[in-house]
């Protein structure tokens, strides 16, 4: 890892939303290593460009080079939160409510009667930027009432590169009322680059002894279950595409990956993760977090024209899903005086 070349940021105007809102694109840069950009819209990170082992250098996210990309009718129709910030709760929430302290609260449901990822979230919100040393700091005011949830949310979300072979994603938010808030960087992953194919010659390796079982709706069970013996463990690195269509109930019901793992080790310390590894370029991707969780989805539902079916894999650092209503999950609750941070870092290299 080298430190030798600052961080160049380069901001530019992006265009319009259709209600006339003005859309920024940041360029983070290190000149001998990664690039990333990231949008105000969704505080999105629309590109990661990395080498690969013959040098050349790639995007390894899925997203689009404009704005447009993004507003398309049929992004938005099948709508799969390419590189958006997710908020205030992502992952799923079953029948769109929760009580705190015996007040019930219903939020709007977007998933049939389930609330996924905050409703109409933190991913459609324009963000004000701002350039704070070498970091790109984006901010957020979720009112009371926002989506159901209670309480004013102010929320900022942190981009900067620590390492000229790092990007460091950081998140942070204080509340005026007790309520709710997990969030996280929804990027899809295909080291080989964004147009490649898939992701089944992919190998990947997740540092948890456990994962959350689900059901028909992609909802825990509430259950906790180790992975030994199951398409789950991965604790050693495995390819994808030898599991995902594994015979096991639980690949049966996701189609796939689509289940949130236990982090092994403290959560709200820095540890690692995930390792991910194309062998054809030789990239290598290392996950640290702070996050209790991992959510992993291979893609399943991902269409044409938009993008092929498993050709990224998502890998979502947060809390896990329907925390609210599973009192054996780690809590998701912040109240007033508190300060929910959760950070990842994510680190390239080849092999």
């Amino acid at each position: 890892m080298t430190m030798t070349d600052p961080t160049r940021i380069e901001r530019r105007p992006w265009g319009k939303l259709p209600g006339g809102e003005t859309v920024a694109h940041v360029m983070l840069s290190r000149p001998g290593g990664i690039s990333v950009g990231v949008s105000t819209l969704g505080a999105t990170i629309t590109g990661i460009w990395a080498p690969g082992r013959d040098g050349a250098r790639a995007n390894v996210v899925l997203g689009f080079d404009d704005l447009a990309g993004y507003l398309a009718p049929e992004y938005q129709a099948s709508y799969p939160y390419f590189g958006a910030t997710i908020g205030r709760f992502a992952n799923r929430i079953r029948g769109a409510a929760f009580d705190i302290e015996g007040i019930p609260y219903s939020l709007r449901a977007n998933e049939g009667a389930n609330q996924l990822h905050g409703g109409r979230g933190f991913d459609r919100a324009i963000w004000a930027d701002r350039i704070n040393g070498d970091a790109l700091h984006l901010d957020l005011v979720s009112p009371d009432g926002d989506q159901g949830y209670p309480g004013t949310l102010h929320v900022s979300a942190i981009f900067s590169l620590p390492a000229d072979d790092e990007l460091a994603v950081r998140y942070e938010a204080r509340t005026d009322r007790a309520t709710h808030v997990n969030l996280t960087s929804h990027g899809y992953f295909n080291l080989a680059g964004r147009d490649a194919p898939g992701i089944a010659d992919h190998h990947l390796q997740i540092h948890a002894d456990a994962y959350t079982p689900i059901d028909g709706d992609a909802l825990p069970t509430g259950e906790i279950a180790t992975v030994d013996g199951t398409p789950f463990d991965l604790r050693q690195p495995q390819r994808i595409g030898t599991l995902i269509d594994a015979a096991h109930p639980q690949i049966n019901l996701g189609d796939g990956y689509n289940h949130n793992f236990v982090l092994n080790g403290a959560a709200s310390k820095l540890r690692p993760a995930a390792r991910l590894y194309d062998p054809a370029s030789g990239r290598v991707m290392e996950l640290a977090t702070s996050a209790p969780g991992l959510q992993v989805y291979s893609g399943n539902a991902l269409t044409e024209p938009v993008a092929r079916r498993r050709q990224a894999l998502a890998l979502e650092p947060q809390h896990f899903p329907d925390a609210p209503n599973i009192p054996a999950f780690p809590t998701t609750l912040l109240r007033p005086g508190e300060l929910y941070a959760s950070e990842t870092r994510f680190r390239f290299s080849v092999d």
